[in-house]
Protein backbone atom coordinates (compact mmCIF):
# COMPACT_ATOMS: atom_id res chain seq x y z
CA UNK A 1 0.00 0.00 0.00
CA UNK A 2 1.18 3.29 -0.73
CA UNK A 3 1.11 6.45 1.81
CA UNK A 4 1.30 10.20 0.10
CA UNK A 5 0.51 13.15 1.74
CA UNK A 6 0.93 15.20 -1.74
CA UNK A 7 -2.50 15.06 -3.39
CA UNK A 8 -1.05 16.41 -6.98
CA UNK A 9 0.67 13.19 -6.92
CA UNK A 10 -2.40 12.09 -8.14
CA UNK A 11 -2.23 13.75 -11.71
CA UNK A 12 -3.16 11.33 -14.43
CA UNK A 13 -1.53 8.57 -12.40
CA UNK A 14 -3.99 6.27 -11.31
CA UNK A 15 -6.21 4.20 -13.08
CA UNK A 16 -9.99 4.01 -12.55
CA UNK A 17 -9.59 5.77 -9.07
CA UNK A 18 -12.29 4.14 -6.26
CA UNK A 19 -12.15 7.02 -3.08
CA UNK A 20 -13.56 7.21 -0.35
CA UNK A 21 -12.90 9.83 2.32
CA UNK A 22 -13.32 10.13 5.90
CA UNK A 23 -11.16 9.96 9.51
CA UNK A 24 -11.82 6.48 9.84
CA UNK A 25 -11.59 6.97 13.42
CA UNK A 26 -10.99 3.29 15.00
CA UNK A 27 -10.95 1.53 12.13
CA UNK A 28 -14.51 -0.11 12.85
CA UNK A 29 -17.14 -2.42 11.67
CA UNK A 30 -19.26 0.55 10.11
CA UNK A 31 -15.33 1.84 8.32
CA UNK A 32 -14.25 -1.62 7.89
CA UNK A 33 -17.89 -2.22 5.44
CA UNK A 34 -17.10 1.17 3.75
CA UNK A 35 -13.58 0.06 3.00
CA UNK A 36 -14.60 -3.57 1.79
CA UNK A 37 -17.02 -2.01 -1.11
CA UNK A 38 -14.05 0.01 -2.05
CA UNK A 39 -11.66 -2.26 -2.64
CA UNK A 40 -14.74 -4.50 -4.40
CA UNK A 41 -15.39 -2.22 -6.85
CA UNK A 42 -11.71 -1.58 -7.77
CA UNK A 43 -11.01 -5.02 -7.99
CA UNK A 44 -14.21 -5.39 -10.11
CA UNK A 45 -13.47 -2.31 -13.13
CA UNK A 46 -9.80 -3.30 -12.76
CA UNK A 47 -9.23 0.53 -10.72
CA UNK A 48 -7.53 1.72 -7.56
CA UNK A 49 -8.77 1.52 -4.04
CA UNK A 50 -7.66 4.73 -2.58
CA UNK A 51 -8.63 6.34 0.85
CA UNK A 52 -8.83 10.25 1.90
CA UNK A 53 -8.07 10.72 4.83
CA UNK A 54 -7.24 13.92 7.09
CA UNK A 55 -4.32 14.94 9.88
CA UNK A 56 -5.09 16.88 12.26
CA UNK A 57 -9.07 15.87 12.83
CA UNK A 58 -11.28 18.69 11.44
CA UNK A 59 -12.83 19.08 14.50
CA UNK A 60 -9.45 20.37 16.34
CA UNK A 61 -9.46 23.17 13.86
CA UNK A 62 -12.90 24.05 12.70
CA UNK A 63 -13.95 24.14 16.66
CA UNK A 64 -11.49 25.55 19.58
CA UNK A 65 -13.40 22.68 22.24
CA UNK A 66 -15.18 19.51 22.71
CA UNK A 67 -12.66 17.67 19.99
CA UNK A 68 -13.32 14.51 20.46
CA UNK A 69 -10.76 11.98 22.02
CA UNK A 70 -9.30 9.77 19.14
CA UNK A 71 -9.65 6.32 19.61
CA UNK A 72 -6.12 5.63 17.19
CA UNK A 73 -3.25 7.24 16.45
CA UNK A 74 -2.62 8.05 12.32
CA UNK A 75 -0.17 5.33 12.32
CA UNK A 76 -2.53 3.10 13.58
CA UNK A 77 -5.36 4.29 11.28
CA UNK A 78 -3.60 3.82 8.29
CA UNK A 79 -2.22 0.07 9.36
CA UNK A 80 -5.72 -1.04 9.73
CA UNK A 81 -6.82 0.74 6.61
CA UNK A 82 -3.63 -1.31 5.17
CA UNK A 83 -5.17 -4.45 6.26
CA UNK A 84 -8.53 -3.94 4.62
CA UNK A 85 -6.93 -4.16 1.02
CA UNK A 86 -6.54 -0.29 0.20
CA UNK A 87 -4.05 0.53 -2.33
CA UNK A 88 -2.96 4.20 -1.83
CA UNK A 89 -3.88 6.09 1.44
CA UNK A 90 -3.61 9.93 0.74
CA UNK A 91 -3.22 12.05 4.32
CA UNK A 92 -4.24 15.08 3.90
CA UNK A 93 -2.99 18.01 6.22
CA UNK A 94 -6.34 19.86 7.33
CA UNK A 95 -6.31 23.41 8.11
CA UNK A 96 -7.99 26.45 8.28
CA UNK A 97 -7.94 26.45 4.13
CA UNK A 98 -9.28 23.01 4.12
CA UNK A 99 -12.29 24.09 6.61
CA UNK A 100 -13.22 27.12 4.35
CA UNK A 101 -13.58 25.11 1.59
CA UNK A 102 -17.10 24.03 0.53
CA UNK A 103 -17.88 20.42 -0.93
CA UNK A 104 -18.56 20.85 -3.88
CA UNK A 105 -15.53 22.97 -4.21
CA UNK A 106 -13.54 19.60 -2.98
CA UNK A 107 -15.36 17.47 -5.42
CA UNK A 108 -15.11 19.38 -7.95
CA UNK A 109 -11.29 20.06 -7.89
CA UNK A 110 -9.88 17.47 -6.09
CA UNK A 111 -12.03 14.77 -6.51
CA UNK A 112 -12.48 15.21 -10.17
CA UNK A 113 -9.85 17.82 -11.32
CA UNK A 114 -7.03 16.42 -9.22
CA UNK A 115 -7.98 12.60 -9.11
CA UNK A 116 -9.85 11.55 -11.63
CA UNK A 117 -12.40 9.79 -9.59
CA UNK A 118 -14.08 7.33 -11.13
CA UNK A 119 -16.28 5.63 -8.07
CA UNK A 120 -16.91 7.58 -4.56
CA UNK A 121 -18.03 5.02 -2.40
CA UNK A 122 -19.42 6.64 0.93
CA UNK A 123 -21.01 6.15 4.15
CA UNK A 124 -24.39 7.05 3.54
CA UNK A 125 -24.54 9.12 6.84
CA UNK A 126 -21.31 10.65 6.64
CA UNK A 127 -20.66 14.55 5.82
CA UNK A 128 -17.66 16.67 4.58
CA UNK A 129 -16.92 20.28 3.60
CA UNK A 130 -17.64 23.97 4.72
CA UNK A 131 -20.50 23.42 7.51
CA UNK A 132 -20.83 19.90 6.94
CA UNK A 133 -23.01 20.46 3.52
CA UNK A 134 -21.10 17.47 1.52
CA UNK A 135 -23.27 14.29 1.45
CA UNK A 136 -24.27 11.13 -0.62
CA UNK A 137 -26.85 13.78 -2.17
CA UNK A 138 -24.43 16.34 -3.30
CA UNK A 139 -22.01 13.57 -4.69
CA UNK A 140 -24.26 11.83 -6.57
CA UNK A 141 -25.75 15.10 -8.24
CA UNK A 142 -22.51 16.03 -9.18
CA UNK A 143 -21.86 12.75 -10.40
CA UNK A 144 -24.14 13.02 -13.16
CA UNK A 145 -22.38 16.51 -13.92
CA UNK A 146 -19.10 15.06 -13.90
CA UNK A 147 -19.35 11.93 -14.64
CA UNK A 148 -18.88 9.66 -11.89
CA UNK A 149 -20.23 6.81 -10.00
CA UNK A 150 -20.86 6.92 -6.47
CA UNK A 151 -21.97 4.39 -4.04
CA UNK A 152 -23.81 4.99 -0.79
CA UNK A 153 -22.82 2.15 1.90
CA UNK A 154 -25.68 1.82 4.60
CA UNK A 155 -24.32 2.05 8.45
CA UNK A 156 -23.49 -1.56 10.53
CA UNK A 157 -26.33 -1.94 13.01
CA UNK A 158 -25.29 -3.03 16.22
CA UNK A 159 -28.19 -2.93 19.18
CA UNK A 160 -30.43 -1.00 17.47
CA UNK A 161 -28.11 1.87 16.42
CA UNK A 162 -25.83 2.63 14.18
CA UNK A 163 -22.14 1.45 14.74
CA UNK A 164 -20.06 4.92 15.35
CA UNK A 165 -16.75 6.41 16.66
CA UNK A 166 -18.79 8.20 19.48
CA UNK A 167 -20.69 5.07 20.91
CA UNK A 168 -17.10 3.39 21.12
CA UNK A 169 -15.46 6.14 22.90
CA UNK A 170 -18.27 6.01 25.39
CA UNK A 171 -18.16 2.58 25.60
CA UNK A 172 -14.55 2.27 26.35
CA UNK A 173 -14.20 5.37 29.03
CA UNK A 174 -16.64 3.42 31.52
CA UNK A 175 -14.45 0.28 31.07
CA UNK A 176 -17.17 -2.10 28.57
CA UNK A 177 -14.53 -3.52 26.85
CA UNK A 178 -17.04 -6.73 25.07
CA UNK A 179 -19.27 -4.19 24.00
CA UNK A 180 -16.36 -1.74 22.65
CA UNK A 181 -15.26 -4.96 21.37
CA UNK A 182 -18.39 -5.76 19.48
CA UNK A 183 -18.22 -2.45 17.53
CA UNK A 184 -14.38 -2.15 16.59
CA UNK A 185 -14.45 -5.75 15.27
CA UNK A 186 -11.17 -6.39 17.24
CA UNK A 187 -9.55 -5.96 21.22
CA UNK A 188 -9.66 -2.62 22.23
CA UNK A 189 -6.05 -1.35 22.36
CA UNK A 190 -3.54 0.88 23.59
CA UNK A 191 -0.84 2.37 21.37
CA UNK A 192 1.90 4.67 22.04
CA UNK A 193 5.90 4.48 23.37
CA UNK A 194 7.63 3.57 26.39
CA UNK A 195 8.99 6.44 28.42
CA UNK A 196 10.77 7.08 31.66
CA UNK A 197 8.53 7.11 35.20
CA UNK A 198 9.40 7.07 38.26
CA UNK A 199 11.07 3.99 38.64
CA UNK A 200 9.44 3.28 41.82
CA UNK A 201 8.17 -0.24 40.90
CA UNK A 202 12.09 -1.40 39.82
CA UNK A 203 12.52 0.13 43.50
CA UNK A 204 10.60 -1.83 45.46
CA UNK A 205 10.97 -5.35 42.80
CA UNK A 206 8.31 -5.06 40.34
CA UNK A 207 9.84 -3.15 37.15
CA UNK A 208 6.67 -1.44 35.09
CA UNK A 209 6.63 0.19 32.06
CA UNK A 210 5.57 3.70 31.61
CA UNK A 211 3.13 3.98 28.74
CA UNK A 212 3.12 7.32 27.04
CA UNK A 213 0.10 6.85 24.35
CA UNK A 214 -0.28 8.18 20.96
CA UNK A 215 -4.17 8.93 21.32
CA UNK A 216 -6.77 9.76 23.67
CA UNK A 217 -9.54 7.35 24.21
CA UNK A 218 -8.31 4.91 26.86
CA UNK A 219 -9.94 2.78 29.51
CA UNK A 220 -10.69 4.45 32.90
CA UNK A 221 -9.09 4.45 35.80
CA UNK A 222 -8.28 0.68 37.27
CA UNK A 223 -5.90 -2.15 36.72
CA UNK A 224 -6.38 -4.22 33.59
CA UNK A 225 -5.32 -8.18 32.59
CA UNK A 226 -3.62 -7.15 29.18
CA UNK A 227 -1.23 -8.54 26.26
CA UNK A 228 1.90 -6.21 25.79
CA UNK A 229 3.20 -6.40 22.12
CA UNK A 230 7.11 -5.29 21.60
CA UNK A 231 8.64 -5.92 18.26
CA UNK A 232 6.28 -8.51 17.24
CA UNK A 233 5.96 -10.52 19.93
CA UNK A 234 3.05 -10.75 22.84
CA UNK A 235 3.88 -10.55 26.82
CA UNK A 236 0.80 -11.14 29.09
CA UNK A 237 1.17 -8.37 32.13
CA UNK A 238 -1.11 -6.43 34.49
CA UNK A 239 -1.74 -2.88 33.43
CA UNK A 240 -2.00 0.08 36.09
CA UNK A 241 -4.03 2.96 34.55
CA UNK A 242 -4.49 6.09 37.01
CA UNK A 243 -2.75 8.38 39.64
CA UNK A 244 0.26 7.06 41.76
CA UNK A 245 -0.10 6.69 45.17
CA UNK A 246 2.59 8.17 47.37
CA UNK A 247 2.99 5.90 50.28
CA UNK A 248 3.08 6.73 54.15
CA UNK A 249 5.61 5.14 55.12
CA UNK A 250 8.48 8.04 53.74
CA UNK A 251 5.98 10.45 55.83
CA UNK A 252 4.39 11.68 52.79
CA UNK A 253 0.87 11.95 52.06
CA UNK A 254 -1.37 12.73 49.17
CA UNK A 255 -1.03 11.26 45.53
CA UNK A 256 0.52 12.36 41.74
CA UNK A 257 -2.84 13.88 40.01
CA UNK A 258 -1.17 13.01 36.76
CA UNK A 259 -2.56 9.80 34.98
CA UNK A 260 -0.09 7.40 34.13
CA UNK A 261 -0.53 4.13 32.10
CA UNK A 262 1.60 1.63 33.69
CA UNK A 263 2.30 -2.01 32.48
CA UNK A 264 3.93 -5.14 34.80
CA UNK A 265 5.31 -7.43 32.09
CA UNK A 266 5.47 -10.64 33.82
CA UNK A 267 9.03 -12.53 33.84
CA UNK A 268 10.45 -9.25 31.61
CA UNK A 269 13.25 -7.36 32.54
CA UNK A 270 14.12 -5.47 29.67
CA UNK A 271 15.04 -2.11 29.28
CA UNK A 272 12.60 -0.40 26.55
CA UNK A 273 12.70 3.32 26.95
CA UNK A 274 11.57 4.35 23.29
CA UNK A 275 9.85 1.05 22.05
CA UNK A 276 6.64 1.26 20.90
CA UNK A 277 4.25 -0.87 22.02
CA UNK A 278 1.04 -1.61 21.56
CA UNK A 279 -1.14 -3.10 24.71
CA UNK A 280 -4.45 -5.41 23.94
CA UNK A 281 -6.70 -4.78 27.04
CA UNK A 282 -8.56 -8.09 27.84
CA UNK A 283 -10.46 -7.47 31.52
CA UNK A 284 -10.89 -5.03 33.98
CA UNK A 285 -9.59 -6.64 37.07
CA UNK A 286 -10.26 -3.89 39.76
CA UNK A 287 -10.51 -0.37 40.53
CA UNK A 288 -7.58 1.63 41.47
CA UNK A 289 -6.61 1.39 45.00
CA UNK A 290 -5.02 3.18 47.40
CA UNK A 291 -2.00 1.42 49.78
CA UNK A 292 -0.88 2.74 53.20
CA UNK A 293 2.46 1.16 52.80
CA UNK A 294 4.40 -0.44 50.34
CA UNK A 295 3.83 -4.41 51.64
CA UNK A 296 0.29 -3.87 51.17
CA UNK A 297 1.31 -3.20 47.69
CA UNK A 298 3.28 -5.73 46.51
CA UNK A 299 0.73 -8.53 48.64
CA UNK A 300 -2.21 -6.68 45.78
CA UNK A 301 0.75 -7.13 43.11
CA UNK A 302 0.80 -10.39 43.32
CA UNK A 303 -2.96 -10.91 43.30
CA UNK A 304 -3.43 -8.80 40.01
CA UNK A 305 -0.69 -11.21 38.71
CA UNK A 306 -2.60 -14.15 39.54
CA UNK A 307 -5.53 -12.82 38.61
CA UNK A 308 -4.00 -11.49 35.05
CA UNK A 309 -2.87 -14.62 34.38
CA UNK A 310 -6.11 -17.06 35.08
CA UNK A 311 -7.59 -14.17 32.87
CA UNK A 312 -5.03 -14.73 29.92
Amino acid sequence: MRIITDIRQFHGRVNKPVVTIGIFDGVHRGHQRVLRRVVSRARRIGGTAIVLTFDPHPKKIVRLIGTPPLLASLRQRIELIRHAGIDIVCVLDFNAAYARRSAADFIEKTLVGIIGVHTVVIGSDFRFGRSQRGDLALLTALGTKFGYAVEGVPPVIKSSLPVSSTRIRALIQRADLAGARSLLGREVSINGIVVRGSRRGRRIGVPTANIRPYHDAVPPSGVYAVYVIIDGKRYRAALSIGTRPTFRNSGKSGADARPVIEAHIFGFNRKIYGKEVEVIVVKRLREQTRFSDTAKLLQQIRIDERNARMVL
